[in-house]
C-alpha cells in the first residue's frame, strides 16, 4: 500500500513538472511574439517618421515655389494679414470690456486707417522737405569735410584722405539727382506714367488691403482655430505650443520692439528741434529705425546730430547740448520704454532680422520683406526646438538621454495656452507590452 502510494505521489509530481515545462514554454512563446510586436512597432514608427518627414519637407518645397509664383498676387492679403496680426490683440481686449467684436473691429479699423493717412499725408511730405533741405545744404557740408574734416583726421590720424574723397563732387552729383527727380513725390510716384498695368494693380491694391484688413481683423480668431482644427491630432500639441513661442517671439519684436523705435524717432525729432538742428526729423527718423540693433540708432544719431550741428553753428555748446539730449534718451529707453513696452519677451536677435529681411527680398522682392519677420520667427523657434530635442536624446547624453531635462524643458510650457504633450522616454525593446 505503501509503494502504491509513493509511485502515485511521484506521478503527480512528474504530472506538475510537466504542467510547469509547458506553462514555462506558453510564457516563452508569448514573451517571443509580443517582443517581436515590439519590434515590428518600432519599425513601423521609424519608416513612419521617414515618411512624415518626407511629406512636411514637399509640403514646404510647394508652398515656396507656390509663394514665388503668386507674389504679386499674394502681396495685398499678406498686407492685410499683418495689419490683422498687429490689430487683434487690441480688438480682444475691447471684447473684455463688453464691446462686441464688430464694434471693436470698427473701432481698431478707424484708428489703424487714420495713422496710416497720417503717415502718407503729413510725414512724407515733411520727410521729402527735410531730404531737400539736406541737399540744398550740401554745398555747406562738402564745404566742413573739405576745410575741417578732413584736416583734422590727417593731423590725428596721419592719413590724408582727399585725394581719395571729394566732397564737392559728391555734393554736386547729389544735387543734381535731386534735381532730375523733382523731389520725393516725383520718386515714389514716376513709375505712374510707365505703365498703365502698374497704376490699375496699385489703384486695386490700395483699395483691396483696407478691407481684406477689415476681415482679416473680424476673423482672425476664427481662422486660427479653423487652421488648429486642421492640424493632425498626434503633433497639434507641439505645433500648437511652437506657434505660441513663434507668437511671442514675434510680437515681441513688432509690438513692442517697433514701438520704441517710434517712440525713440519721436523724441529724437523734438529734442533736435528743441537745440534748433534743421535736420532733426530726418536724424530723428534714421536713429529711430535703426535703434533695433543695440547701440547702433544712438551711435548713428549722435554722429550725423554732431555733423549737423558743427556745421549749422559751429561751436562747442551746440555739440554738449546733441550729447546730454542723446544721453537722456538712452536712459529713458533702457529704464522706461524698453521694460513697459518690451518687457521680459523674448525678441528677435538684430542679425536675424537684417538677414531675414536681405534674404526675403533678394528670394521674393517686397513679399519677401513682409513675410521675412515671420518666417524668421519661426525659423528661430524650431531651431531652439531642435536643440532642447537633441540635448535631451540618446546621441547628445550617450548611452540614456537625459529624461529629466527633457520633461523639465516640457514642463516649462505649461504657462502657455496651449496644450503641452509630455516627451515620453524611448521605448526598451526588452521591456514586456
Amino acid at each position: 500500500m505503501t509503494n502504491s502510494s509513493g509511485i502515485e505521489q511521484s506521478a503527480g509530481r512528474v504530472e506538475a513538472t510537466g504542467e510547469r515545462i509547458v506553462r514555462a514554454s506558453a510564457d516563452t512563446r508569448a514573451s517571443a511574439s509580443r517582443q517581436a510586436d515590439i519590434d515590428l512597432d518600432l519599425v513601423d514608427a521609424r519608416h513612419g517618421s521617414e515618411n512624415r518627414t518626407w511629406q512636411w519637407l514637399a509640403i514646404a518645397v510647394v508652398a515656396g515655389v507656390l509663394i514665388w509664383l503668386l507674389a504679386p498676387v499674394l502681396t495685398p492679403f499678406v498686407i492685410a494679414m499683418f495689419f490683422g496680426y498687429l490689430g487683434d490683440p487690441l480688438v480682444d481686449w475691447l471684447e473684455t470690456r463688453r464691446m462686441s467684436r464688430t464694434f471693436a473691429v470698427f473701432v481698431v479699423f478707424f484708428v489703424m486707417t487714420s495713422l496710416l493717412a497720417l503717415v502718407v499725408f503729413l510725414l512724407v511730405p515733411l520727410l521729402g522737405q527735410q531730404i531737400g533741405h539736406f541737399v540744398d545744404q550740401m554745398p555747406a557740408y562738402a564745404a566742413w569735410f573739405k576745410d575741417t574734416a578732413l584736416p583734422w583726421i590727417s593731423l590725428h590720424a596721419h592719413f590724408d584722405l582727399s585725394p581719395y574723397f571729394d566732397p564737392n563732387h559728391m555734393a554736386q552729383m547729389l544735387r543734381e539727382h535731386w534735381a532730375q527727380a523733382g523731389g520725393i513725390a516725383a520718386i515714389l510716384l514716376g513709375g505712374l506714367s510707365k505703365s498703365g498695368l502698374f497704376v490699375i494693380t496699385l489703384m486695386v491694391n490700395v483699395v483691396l488691403v483696407p478691407v481684406l484688413s477689415f476681415y482679416f481683423l473680424r476673423d482672425w480668431d476664427v481662422m486660427v482655430a479653423k487652421v488648429r482644427d486642421l492640424l493632425p491630432r498626434p503633433i497639434e500639441p507641439t505645433i500648437a505650443r511652437l506657434a505660441v513661442r513663434s507668437d511671442e517671439m514675434l510680437g515681441g519684436f513688432l509690438r513692442g520692439q517697433l514701438l520704441v523705435m517710434v517712440c525713440l524717432a519721436i523724441i529724437y525729432t523734438f529734442g533736435l528741434r528743441l537745440i534748433g538742428i534743421d535736420l532733426a526729423m530726418l536724424i530723428g527718423l534714421i536713429a529711430g529705425l535703426v535703434s533695433f540693433v543695440p547701440y547702433l540708432g544712438v551711435m548713428t544719431g549722435l554722429l550725423i546730430s554732431i555733423i549737423a550741428a558743427l556745421v549749422q553753428f559751429g561751436d562747442g555748446a551746440h555739440v554738449l547740448m546733441v550729447l546730454a539730449m542723446f544721453a537722456g534718451v538712452q536712459m529713458l529707453e533702457a529704464f522706461l520704454l524698453t521694460p513697459i513696452l518690451v518687457g521680459d519677451r523674448i525678441g528677435m536677435h538684430p542679425v536675424g532680422v537684417i538677414f531675414a529681411i536681405m534674404a526675403g527680398g533678394e528670394l521674393f522682392g517686397f513679399l519677401g520683406v513682409l513675410l521675412a519677420l515671420p518666417v524668421s520667427a519661426i525659423a528661430m523657434v524650431l531651431l531652439r526646438y531642435a536643440h532642447e530635442r537633441y540635448t535631451g536624446s540618446r546621441m547628445y547624453a550617450g548611452a540614456e538621454p537625459d529624461i529629466e531635462r527633457s520633461r523639465l524643458i516640457v514642463a516649462s510650457d505649461h504657462a502657455h495656452p496651449a496644450p503641452v504633450a509630455e516627451i515620453d522616454p524611448p521605448i526598451d525593446p526588452a521591456s514586456p507590452a
